[in-house]
């Protein structure tokens, strides 16, 4: 009962647009395709790789960042200015920098125009048309809507409310962690990397 009131109700989804959109909005250099990815990404192996994406509101230009680590499935919600590829970035900047520098290593993004700007960390795209290749993140953007429902205007939402449900979202326990929440995850991350400081000096 527990695990079926923890995933979201939304099937999986599947390619999105149409072959003639311009959805491949964004020049992608050969080394920033997603299957440049090294294996430590891929696998999940190492902390400090996220996926991003934006979800926007209905009928408005509002839209909230969200930005989610691979190996945790720890999520960090931004509020927007505008779905510029300039206020993108700004928004993503002003809540990663937050984070040590260990835990800012690469960004995987789809091919909006909206992330054309580059975060100043290693940037990879991922295939056009192919969202599941941005799992974490496709996975917890259908779990915030039971939060921030489509139709809604995402504007009125300030960032202190966005972290509330972020926290709530990150304190919620998860079948893929043996039923730990995404919080516990990036302490025990934060803890490690911590000793390993320590043991060094």
């Amino acid at each position: 009962m527990m695990v079926r009131a923890l995933r979201r109700r939304k099937s999986k989804r599947g390619p999105r647009g149409s072959k003639s959109s311009n959805y491949n909005s964004v020049k992608v250099d050969d080394d920033q395709l997603i299957h440049c990815r090294p294996e430590e990404i891929e696998e999940r192996k190492v902390a400090g790789h996220w996926e991003g994406d934006l979800i926007a509101g209905s009928k408005n230009p509002s839209c909230i960042g969200t930005l989610v680590e691979r190996t945790t499935g720890y999520l960090i919600l931004s509020k927007m200015k505008s779905k510029s590829a300039l206020n993108v970035r700004l928004g993503f900047e002003q809540q990663m920098k937050t984070l040590p520098d260990f835990l800012r290593s690469s960004m995987t993004y789809d091919r909006d125009s909206e992330m054309s700007q580059n975060l100043d960390m290693k940037i990879y795209f991922a295939d056009p048309h192919s969202p599941w290749q941005r799992g974490s993140n496709e996975n917890t953007n259908g779990l915030l809507r039971q939060y921030l429902p489509k139709g809604e205007d995402l504007s009125v939402h300030s960032q202190a409310e966005l972290d509330k449900i972020a926290w709530l979202l990150n304190t919620r326990p998860r079948k893929r962690f043996d039923f730990s929440t995404p919080q516990e995850m990036i302490e025990d991350v934060l803890i490690e990397n911590f000793n390993l400081v320590a043991l060094a000096n």
